[in-house]
């Protein structure tokens, strides 16, 4: 297949691809899955920053459609958002993952 055709953005063939980030950045993912993780830590992070696109131009255009947001409904947007972020955190550490390691994100990405 050609590398320009279109495909689903789960489908298709895995792509190498060159991504520039901070050397910290990289030591700190592979500290968490080790190299041989890195590829589907990264792909994971892109789909949550796909998402998180998604939804804020969901927010944007119902905004358009019905006028801003009090700023209450903004303020209690932003707790719920908070708490969510909070409980992921809190989930997250509750599991062990401090740092894990190849074996843990294998585990992890199984369950």
């Amino acid at each position: 297949m050609d590398s320009t055709e279109q495909y689903d953005k789960d489908e298709g063939p895995a792509q190498k691809v060159s991504v520039s980030m901070p050397a910290g950045r990289v030591a700190a993912v592979k500290a968490r899955v080790g190299s041989r993780g890195f590829s589907a830590y990264v792909s994971a992070a892109v789909e949550r920053q796909i998402q998180r696109d998604l939804l804020e131009e969901l927010l944007q255009a119902k905004e358009a459609e019905t006028g801003p947001h009090s700023p209450e409904v903004q303020e209690w947007a932003t707790e719920i958002f908070r708490e969510a972020e909070s409980m992921a955190e809190n989930e997250h550490a509750a599991e062990g993952h401090e740092g894990g390691g190849e074996s843990e994100w294998r585990a992890h990405r199984a369950s």
